[in-house]
């Protein structure tokens, strides 16, 4: 169960530095800045969960692509890709939390 609790410690750590990101962005309104920061940061959360959660969940993470936006404002369009990633966090808790029920390690 520590190993659990670590786990998604980690994970609400990565959603907080997602946010810092998020709230960069709309305040200085430099998408371009904010897309390398973000692309650093999933570098950092894919390694993260590889540490914590272990390949599977890292690897699902990894996938996650941004979907189409269609608007003409950049910094929306980036809160979306924020958005993105913020539901991939919540479903890898979500499946760190089902592991620890069942009992299976990553």
């Amino acid at each position: 169960m520590t190993d659990q609790h670590a786990t998604l410690q980690a994970i609400v750590r990565q959603a907080s530095e997602l946010e810092s990101i998020s709230k960069w962005v709309s305040q200085e309104l430099n998408t371009v800045a904010g897309s390398e920061r973000l692309g650093k940061w999933k570098a950092a959360t894919i390694e993260v969960l590889r540490r914590h959660a272990g390949n599977r969940i890292a690897g699902q993470f990894a996938k996650v692509k941004p979907g189409m936006s269609f608007t003409n404002d950049l910094v929306e369009e980036f809160q979306e890709e924020v958005e993105t990633y913020r539901a991939a966090l919540t479903a890898a808790a979500k499946a760190v939390q089902a592991q620890g029920l069942s009992g299976s390690t990553a």
